[in-house]
């Protein structure tokens, strides 16, 4: 029997994918969980992700003439109690604030005392108390649109908790719009759509379907919701990103009203859209490999990191000089609108543990620098979409000419693996006794991975959607933009079908 190649990751992907993603999230040293249940704590390299992730989405925001604002964190019982939707909606998840004092008791516990007047809501969404102020603030039509977006922490009661995916507690922005007519609000909830569409695929280097969820994966209140909808490794679907047309429903909840051109009063229409810390948990599992963590260079934290090697400590200072001058020169270089990230690394670490150290994080580019590589002036490259083995040793000036090239060539390759494994595991079914077995895993105790995205016909019945939820936990991603409508027969209740929709499991 051949001898297994040892990874840096166990177990790998195929032997345990959950198991998988936990231990690339901890090996990478993105976060960790917190002593809140739930909750987690995101360490540097992982909100240094986050934060480009922010930076980008925040430049396209205010492209698009959006401002940014912040609204409170407690929201009182009665702004949700008016949209009954919503409310009904998020119920289960709230998190619920009923007193403001704590008194100490003679055995030293602290117990609540001073009930509110009325219980505040934690921050589930924002639409409630952002629509009151909206209704203060708006006036005339001249008022409109009013384009606002918060980057903000959210609390949602999580039971089943896993880093970045489901937490209780997460980071996210939440874009919410008014606009005077319903054509300008769907033109918003699409622009906005298709902003993360663009940023999932150009930037996160994550293939996606847009499209438009069904009634039962409706935002709660909304009067459509379109999403886009990502493949990860082990084939199921995670929503990256969520827009929604509000309709009027939010702006009659909160009279937000506006006096119009005519002279009448007029309820205004209402949109907003998010996309969350979720998103470190897609680039995990969308680009990831038994090593650990690969990163799309637009968004890596640091795009290269230079390795010293000193074997003898008299030439420390000559390797030392030689790597914090290549730093500065790479540092002074652009890719993708900002200056080239480089880490320096002089820990005092062996060199094959720094190496790996560098791996797990995913980063671009290795540089290993020694004094046989400043005598012939060059550098010890590896690039992390490629093999660890398969390093190359170039000149320096042919490093620094095509550094941008190289990054660019590392975010297109990225790319199209996952596009390519997108398409593998994409399935046109129209059978039942297909689909069951499409989605039906070999062992039930451990499922392994199966599965992908099937294309399938649906009749349009909130029944098919209970029944596929409850035998084989597949729900309807999207009914996606791309696909014509086309005649044929629902897999499930056999009734007339005019399109073909995206079912998977899903995170």
């Amino acid at each position: 029997m051949a001898k297994q190649p040892k990874t840096a990751i166990t177990p790998t992907r195929a032997e345990d994918y959950p198991e998988w993603y936990q231990q690339v999230v901890r090996q990478a040293d993105l976060a960790e969980p917190s002593p809140v249940r739930g909750c987690m704590v995101i360490k540097p390299w992982g909100y240094a992700l986050w934060e480009n992730i922010q930076r980008t989405l925040d430049d396209v925001f205010k492209a698009t003439g959006h401002r940014n604002a912040y609204f409170p964190l407690f929201i009182p019982l009665s702004f949700l109690e008016k949209e009954a939707a919503h409310v009904e909606g998020f119920a289960k998840e709230c998190a619920v604030v009923t007193h403001h004092r704590l008194e100490a008791k003679a055995d030293g516990r602290l117990v609540p005392t001073a009930p509110l007047e009325e219980p505040l809501v934690v921050r589930p969404t924002s639409e409630t108390i952002i629509g009151a102020m909206f209704a203060k603030w708006i006036q005339s039509y001249r008022d409109l649109p009013l384009l606002i977006n918060q980057w903000a922490n959210v609390v949602r009661w999580e039971m089943r908790p896993r880093l970045f995916l489901r937490t209780t507690e997460f980071l996210w922005q939440e874009g919410h719009t008014v606009h005077a007519t319903e054509a300008e609000a769907r033109e918003e909830t699409m622009r906005m759509l298709e902003v993360y569409a663009d940023f999932a695929e150009n930037d996160m280097a994550m293939p996606v379907l847009t499209g438009e969820k069904s009634e039962r994966e409706r935002f709660p209140g909304a009067v459509d919701t379109y999403c886009i909808e990502a493949m990860m490794q082990d084939r199921k679907a995670l929503q990256a990103g969520t827009s929604h047309f509000l309709g009027q429903n939010f702006a009659r909840a909160s009279e937000i009203k506006f006096l119009g051109a005519d002279g009448q009063q007029e309820y205004a229409w209402t949109t907003s859209w998010g996309v969350s810390t979720r998103l470190v948990g897609a680039l995990v599992m969308t680009h990831g490999d038994d090593d650990g963590l690969l990163l799309p260079p637009r968004l890596a934290p640091a795009h290269v990191v230079i390795l010293p090697v000193i074997h003898a400590d008299e030439a420390r200072s000559q390797v030392l000089e030689y790597c914090t001058k290549l730093a500065e020169e790479r540092r002074a270089v652009q890719y993708a609108g900002r200056p080239v990230r480089v880490e320096l690394d002089t820990r005092e670490l062996r060199g094959g543990e720094k190496v790996w150290s560098w791996i797990k994080k995913g980063i671009p580019l290795r540089l290993e620098i020694g004094p046989r590589d400043i005598a012939s002036d060059s550098v010890f490259v590896g690039r992390r979409d490629r093999s660890h083995k398969e390093r190359r040793s170039i000149p320096r000036t042919e490093f620094v000419a095509t550094i941008v090239r190289e990054l660019e060539d590392i975010q297109q390759v990225l790319y199209e693996r996952a596009r390519a494994f997108h398409e593998e595991h994409t399935r046109r079914i129209d059978s039942k006794d297909e689909f069951y077995d499409y989605f039906t895993p070999a062992n039930r105790e451990k499922p392994e991975i199966h599965g992908g995205f099937a294309l399938s016909h649906w009749s349009g019945d909130v029944e098919v959607e209970d029944v596929l939820k409850k035998d084989l936990n597949v729900t309807i991603r999207c009914i996606p933009f791309d696909r014509k409508e086309e005649a044929g027969t629902c897999i499930i209740s056999g009734r007339p079908s005019k399109r073909r929709v995206v079912f998977a499991k899903a995170y």
